[in-house]
């Protein structure tokens, strides 16, 4: 590993800055764009099946994308200004470390798809009868966001979210090339999936087609991850989703924007991609 003798890089020029917070806003721009393209009318609620894996990992990416790369800035630009006073600046273009970093950041979350992929199916594939929607379904639903909700206070959370918070950690874990732009996105990455897994268990028990709720998740984690008051943002969204829990479980009905599985609604966004909606009679 290259040490970083700088304990306080060199700050990089104004337009180098907006350039770089540019990007990642189109980046995620486009994702946004795109992700509305492909799943608009797809939302079946709770337990939407994925389609194929190729399929619903590329889908899964480019959601990833869209909602997490405006809070990656700030790490962003702590990797441009250690890389700009660092040895590595004369060895690697800037640019292209950087979009190596973020594609780094990004293969984590490619991973966490597919398991969720694999864990949703392989439930499905068991023919569970409980988890029906009018059986226990809304319960079960309930209880993964209750399961977020409580994530959110626990030590492996903080530790993540901590992480997350400070890009002064990449001074610490500096390593040179493509290479290691690479291998420090990963960890990077890496530590976020264990700051925001349970948010994103959230998405897939509300709906992980759903556009509006991929917002909300979106929301929450910019909220923890940017704003100045870490342990507020924590556990507010802590009680958010304890709330959001209760609703789902007991009054799915009043649940803004949730998609009620077997509703009018759920079996036109079945119907819409091909699959046959799975309701009782």
């Amino acid at each position: 590993m290259e040490s970083v003798t700088l304990h306080r890089p060199p700050p990089l020029p104004g337009r180098v800055q907006v350039g770089l917070v540019v990007f990642l806003l189109a980046v995620a721009g486009v994702g946004w764009a795109l992700t509305d393209e492909r799943m608009s009318g797809m939302d079946a609620g709770p337990g939407t099946q994925l389609g194929s894996i190729g399929w619903f990992i590329g889908a899964w990416v480019t959601m990833m994308a869209a909602m997490m790369l405006p809070s990656l800035a700030p790490t962003v630009l702590m990797y441009a200004r250690i890389h700009a006073g660092s040895e590595d600046r004369v060895r690697t273009t800037p640019l292209v470390a950087t979009v190596v970093f973020v594609a780094g950041y990004l293969l984590p979350w490619a991973f966490v798809g597919a398991l969720g992929y694999l864990v949703v199916e392989g439930v499905r594939s068991l023919d569970v009868g409980f988890l029906a929607w009018d059986a226990a379904g809304s319960y079960v639903a309930g209880g993964v966001v209750l399961g977020a909700a409580l994530y959110q206070l626990t030590r492996p959370k903080d530790f993540c979210l901590s992480h997350c918070r400070s890009p002064q950690m990449l001074l610490h874990a500096w390593r040179p090339g493509h290479g290691g732009a690479l291998r420090m996105g990963i960890e990077h990455g890496g530590l976020c999936v264990g700051c925001c897994w349970g948010l994103m268990a959230a998405l897939f028990a509300l709906g992980v087609m759903s556009v509006g709720w991929m917002v909300f998740i979106a929301a929450l984690i910019a909220a923890e991850k940017l704003l100045p008051w870490k342990t507020f943002a924590n556990r507010g969204i802590a009680v958010l989703l304890a709330v959001l829990a209760l609703t789902v479980a007991f009054a799915p009905e009043d649940v803004p924007g949730l998609t009620i599985p077997c509703s009018p609604q759920a079996t036109q966004a079945m119907e819409g991609m091909g699959m046959e909606a799975e309701c009782g009679e």
